[in-house]
């Protein structure tokens, strides 16, 4: 499956991992990477380290290497077009920034059980069906993201489970 937000991806990390952070791929980009399946994501979610507190810092102080991220996102043609949102666009693509250290008071995943990949000489780190369920389902509690996207939380959510249970079907019957 061709995916031209996760070619960008790749793009963005090989120079994230040059600064050396080693980003967890989020959304609906890692999403399609782990179930082979569309989910038209809108953007890039890239999360790195920062602060654990998230929003509660202001935005400038909240991601680790700040001014590392701009500068990597200026040499690749990117313009930051909202601090808060840690967001920059190039060519109708948007990258986002969120905080990977959020993960445990969030969703409750320990940054520890993370799985480590490596495509094309590039690291990154990547949710499982598991670890999906609990970020989406953490998220469907948010009142922001339930007014814009909980009908399609709720989708991943199901087929997650879905694939899960048939994944556990198929090896009961081994």
């Amino acid at each position: 499956m061709t995916n031209h937000k996760y070619d960008e991806f790749l793009r963005i990390t090989r120079k994230l991992n040059e600064i050396g952070i080693t980003p967890l791929l989020m959304g609906s980009v890692g999403l399609e990477l782990i179930t082979e399946r569309s989910w038209d994501s809108e953007d890039i979610d890239i999360h790195v380290p920062g602060d654990k507190r998230g929003w509660e810092v202001p935005p400038e102080d909240s991601v680790f290497l700040w001014e590392e991220i701009m500068d990597v996102m200026n040499s690749l043609g990117y313009t930051l077009i909202d601090l808060h949102e840690h967001a920059f666009s190039k060519e109708g693509v948007c990258a986002e920034f969120g905080i990977i250290d959020t993960l445990p008071g969030f969703a409750g995943i320990e940054l520890e059980d993370l799985e480590l990949y490596e495509d094309r000489g590039v690291t990154f780190f990547l949710l499982n069906f598991l670890q999906y369920i609990k970020v989406y389902e953490a998220s469907s509690k948010d009142s922001y993201r339930a007014n814009q996207n909980n009908h399609k939380d709720i989708r991943k959510i199901e087929f997650l489970k879905n694939r899960i249970q048939m994944k556990k079907t198929q090896s009961d019957s081994l």
